[in-house]
């Protein structure tokens, strides 16, 4: 079998896939459709033990109640339980998910969401359909058709949603000036060692566990994933929480840092649509 035939066959099976998984989100049939998602309440906090592993997040006890059968239940984030519970406070929401029926294989996200129609790997393998055809393109044609046929549509993506994202930032930057400053503490240092296994080399993760009290009285404790120079020390050390006061959640230690790293990500924002669009305007002209 030539090139074309290998790729008529990828182009093929990709294709099924993606007719396969539109059809079951059309008749409702997709994972996340048959998903209930549900809110969550925060019941009670239990602090990190210091040196244990951040892989599991702060231990909670939350309630929910089935929306089927109004029964309500009361349970741990022990285990496996979907996302891993990195900030919270009694009284917080968060998604508890779970298949129709079977609400004590919930699983909990940081988020309320509504879900979506399950779409993810239809759309993954119809861009893998594309890229077959690109590649035919590509073969037959030449190398311009590469960069016109990958390039092209992704400066256009870039294009229409580059704006978005710099009002967006520019949100973010201009919210860090109205946080709330409150004195936190760092009570405990998670850590997890890995060995790579390609090399052998042990790798080895800190992650600080912060708490403070935001103005309204709500006790946070959250993992602090940066802002500390030196995590592995920094146990016991007294700290200053700058938080967004309408979500906790949202909180930095070095707002200068923050504002900084918002402003390089606008511009490699910027940089990375004009580049691709450049290559698809080599592509264009090479044609």
């Amino acid at each position: 079998m030539g090139w074309h035939g290998y790729l008529v066959l990828w182009c093929g099976v990709f294709g099924a896939v993606a007719l396969v998984g539109y059809g079951r989100s059309l008749a409702g049939m997709t994972r996340a459709q048959r998903t209930v998602r549900t809110n969550g309440r925060i019941e009670r906090v239990d602090e990190p033990r210091h040196g244990s592993s951040p892989k599991d997040g702060i231990a909670v006890v939350v309630s929910f109640q089935d929306p089927a059968t109004g029964q309500e239940f009361t349970v741990t984030n022990d285990g496996e339980r979907g996302e891993r519970i990195s900030v919270a406070w009694t009284g917080r929401e968060i998604g508890v998910h779970y298949p129709r029926g079977r609400p004590h294989a919930f699983r909990f996200a940081n988020h309320l969401s509504e879900g979506g129609r399950g779409l993810g790997w239809p759309t993954f393998a119809l861009f893998l359909v594309y890229s077959g055809l690109v590649a035919v393109a590509a073969i037959d044609r030449g190398w311009p058709w590469a960069l016109l046929g990958f390039c092209g549509p992704w400066a256009l993506s870039g294009a229409y949603h580059l704006p978005g994202n710099i009002r967006d930032r520019n949100r973010r930057i201009a919210a860090l000036a109205a946080m709330a400053a409150v004195p936190g503490r760092v009570v405990a240092v998670l850590k997890s060692v890995t060995v790579d296994s390609n090399d052998g080399e042990t790798l080895t993760n800190l992650m600080p566990v912060v708490t403070f009290t935001t103005l309204d009285g709500r006790a946070v404790t959250a993992y602090c994933e940066s802002g500390l120079p030196d995590p592995a020390r920094s146990r016991g050390l007294d700290v200053t929480i700058h938080y967004a006061p309408d979500d906790p959640a949202v909180f930095v230690l070095d707002i200068e840092a923050e504002r900084r790293s918002w402003k390089r990500d606008m511009a490699v924002n910027v940089v990375g649509v004009l580049v691709v669009a450049a290559a698809a305007v080599v592509g264009v002209v090479a044609l």
